[in-house]
């Protein structure tokens, strides 16, 4: 299953949550985001390299560390060479190998968010509650209903005990599940660690795992 993480702005944590989620659900995550390539990298062909003709997807994916990963790579080189409209076959082929293809797409509306939105299955909205983050995940979220793509769950990200759930619920028209500020998780990521790896017992990595399982139901959209 391709399952696609959007928000409308960045700075969101939507790479985070592609990442840990990816890890617990035992998938590949693609760094979609051809311009701002923020999820671990390394030696070898990345996304640009497949998009550019040059490799085969398969050749990018990275196995061996915490995550599997599709690293996408850093240059402005290759991500003028990258044609997005092969994103689609490239995913396809993943999700051929693959039970969970987790797709970290760009923040906004611009066409880059369109190509993984169209070839997935799902979608998952991740924001923040501040005014200006749930404008724009309302924004992104008409994209995908425009698009066709049903949206599984919203994340609401860096939230307190109390949050209120049932209002973001119905503005975005999915369930949501709460992932808490947590500094076991920020400092997880600045490693390339999932949280489920380094704090298994923070309320984190229960909130992940919390996610992971919700996803499940996302089959059925």
């Amino acid at each position: 299953m391709i399952l696609t993480v959007i928000g409308g702005k960045g700075g969101v944590g939507k790479s985070t949550v592609a990442f840990n989620l990816a890890a617990r659900l035992d998938g590949v995550v693609v760094d979609g985001d051809l311009g701002m390539a923020d999820l671990p990298a390394g030696r070898g062909p990345d996304l640009h390299d497949v998009l550019a003709g040059r490799a085969d997807v398969h050749e990018a994916v990275r196995h061996g560390g915490p995550v599997t990963v599709v690293p996408c790579g850093r240059t402005l080189a290759g991500a003028r060479a990258a044609d997005p409209a092969a994103l689609s076959d490239a995913l396809a082929a993943l999700d051929r190998t693959h039970r969970w293809v987790v797709v970290d797409s760009p923040a906004g509306r611009h066409a880059d968010v369109g190509v993984p939105l169209v070839a997935a299955d799902a979608a998952l909205v991740v924001t923040t509650d501040t005014a200006a983050a749930l404008a724009d995940a309302l924004r992104v979220r008409e994209l995908a209903r425009e698009l066709g793509t049903g949206i599984c769950r919203v994340v609401l990200n860096r939230v307190g005990p109390d949050a209120a759930t049932r209002p973001v619920a119905d503005r975005l028209g999915a369930p949501v599940v709460t992932l808490p500020e947590s500094e076991a998780l920020a400092a997880a990521q600045r490693h390339g660690q999932p949280v489920g790896r380094t704090a298994p017992d923070s309320a984190a990595a229960e909130s992940i795992a919390r996610l992971a399982d919700a996803v499940y139901a996302c089959r059925s959209v």
